[in-house]
């Protein structure tokens, strides 16, 4: 297949004729996008992949959050650019909980969780123009209180748990649900900004 031309993004920090390589972000999560563009990272554009996320037997949240993030990288197929794919878990115990779809699977997720600890992986993957990558896995450790049964069909109502890891976005209405976080707050958003910088940075990207 052909690739189109990479299309090199001059830089704003005030010299004007520095040049750099292009960011990609293989994923179309509005939220990821937020992120980066909230600590100056902002991509040049935005290439969501198309994979198999199905979980494999026996495999932890954990593994399946980095391969996941891992495999959306080979997916992207960006040469001469810096590539960044993203994929969040959530997992009770070793149990992984699926992005939902229906309001069955949310109501089940948001029963489980209530009143006990969840922990939310997200895995990053970044590429060089080089071909160099860098992984890493944030984790964090989320309480939630203990729900009333209005207050989970209220939040079935808000409609917020459509396509997200456990049923819930803590950046919306489930924040009031939070009653401890240990770890990455934008990791359960769906970006851990300061993994994310110091993998871009490492491997050499300058905004």
């Amino acid at each position: 297949m052909t690739q189109a031309p990479v299309t090199e993004a001059k830089s704003a920090s005030g010299d004007g004729a520095r040049v750099r390589p292009r960011l990609i972000l293989a994923s179309a999560s509005p939220r990821r996008q937020e992120l980066l563009v909230q600590i100056g990272f902002a991509p040049d554009a935005i290439h969501p992949t198309d994979i198999d996320e199905s979980e494999r037997p026996g495999e932890t949240p954990r593994a399946l959050a980095l391969r996941l993030a891992v495999s959306k990288l080979a997916a992207a197929d960006h040469p001469g650019c810096y590539v960044l794919a993203s994929d969040t878990v959530v997992g009770v115990g070793r149990r992984i909980l699926p992005k939902t779809e229906t309001e069955a699977e949310a109501r089940a997720c948001l029963a489980l969780m209530s009143g006990r600890n969840h922990r939310v992986f997200t895995g990053v993957a970044v590429r060089a123009p080089d071909g160099r990558e860098a992984h890493k896995v944030a984790e964090t450790r989320v309480s939630l209180k203990r729900l009333h049964p209005d207050e989970i069909d209220a939040y079935i109502a808000s409609g917020e748990w459509r396509g997200k890891a456990g049923g819930y976005a803590i950046q919306g209405r489930a924040g009031a649900f939070i009653e401890n976080l240990i770890g990455s707050y934008t990791g359960v958003v769906g970006l851990p900004v300061y993994e994310t910088r110091l993998l871009l940075t490492g491997l050499g990207y300058r905004p």
